[in-house]
């Protein structure tokens, strides 16, 4: 078959290497523009681009798909198929019927449950014992179209978003090994989702990471291993001369046995520092002060010690 690729997130690379092994043509990837970055911000192709050019695939960076023009770059390439994965853009209608047999995506969860822009990080801040990709025909909704197969993974105990994020990035190649043949044959499924059923993920903003003490210490504990590595987990600390810090946290443990002031420290020991929740406490393992590296709590309290009743701010105390 002739296949287009549109993606830009680096949890597609998986899927992208496989297709181009596949023995199917990729005629093209199409990849969001290039974007600034670093100290200096200079302009970074995406991953996905990286790979397609070291293949000698054609890439192209419409701004807006919704344009004209871009949408005439897809059609002239007369596909048969349509992949998408992480693409950060909705597709027209246009292009959704550009195929010959179908426009499919590639979605990070078991559709119709987290449609939207974090479905990695809603499965762990939800408790989800499994997740999965899903395979869906696509269509003009927000990940509303008719479900073609899924590819099911366990969540681990300890998941992070950034561990579950690589795990579902490597489940795609099997999902598409599964679904290309199929479709193939014109003998691919559509099953309808139910709309009843769903929730949604929104888009995450830095602001998110902040953790919320009051919490039982079971959801804070999600949410600080969802939020691991972005945007990151974090809390505020008052330093010695009155001013705020904020403090990442990137691992805990759970100590139910323990509570107290939320926010407040109720210890520290050679283990790390125990803060209490608002059922439960947690043990903060590894940290990392603003502008310091990142450390075990135990030698971040070698240069800071921190004395019981000690409060971490729910939110900045300048606001």
């Amino acid at each position: 078959m002739r296949i287009l690729y549109i993606g830009t997130g680096d949890i597609g690379l998986p899927a992208l290497e496989w297709l181009l092994q596949s023995g199917h043509e990729i005629a093209a990837v199409f990849t969001q523009p290039d974007k600034p970055a670093g100290r200096k911000m200079e302009l970074h192709p995406s991953p996905v681009k990286q790979l397609a050019l070291a293949h000698g695939i054609p890439v192209l960076q419409p701004v807006k798909m919704r344009a004209p023009e871009a949408v005439a770059q897809v059609q002239s390439f007369a596909p048969d198929l349509i992949v998408v994965m992480a693409y950060g853009q909705i597709l027209p209608k246009a292009i959704l019927d550009a195929p010959r047999i179908a426009c499919i995506n590639l979605h990070a969860s078991i559709l119709p449950r987290h449609r939207g822009a974090a479905p990695i990080q809603s499965a762990i801040l939800s408790g989800d014992a499994e997740t999965g990709v899903t395979v869906m025909y696509m269509d003009p909704g927000l990940d509303t179209g008719d479900i073609l197969l899924i590819e099911r993974i366990p969540i681990h105990r300890h998941e992070t978003g950034g561990s579950l994020h690589d795990r579902l990035a490597a489940a795609t190649p099997a999902a598409l090994a599964e679904a290309i043949p199929l479709l193939e044959a014109g003998a691919a499924p559509r099953v309808p989702q139910d709309n009843g059923l769903a929730t949604y993920a929104r888009k995450l903003e830095r602001e998110h990471g902040q953790i919320h003490w009051d919490l039982p210490s079971w959801d804070v504990a999600r949410h600080i291993r969802a939020m691991n590595p972005w945007p990151g987990a974090f809390t505020f600390l008052t330093d010695k001369d009155g001013a705020p810090r904020k403090i990442k946290v990137f691992t805990v443990a759970q100590n139910s046995r323990r509570s107290g002031q939320p926010g407040h420290v109720l210890r520290t020991d050679k283990r790390g520092i125990h803060v209490a929740c608002g059922t439960g406490s947690l043990l903060l393992l590894e940290i990392q002060a603003e502008g310091k590296r990142r450390m075990s709590a135990r030698d971040f309290l070698i240069g800071r010690p921190i004395a019981p009743g000690v409060l971490f701010e729910n939110r900045d105390p300048l606001e």
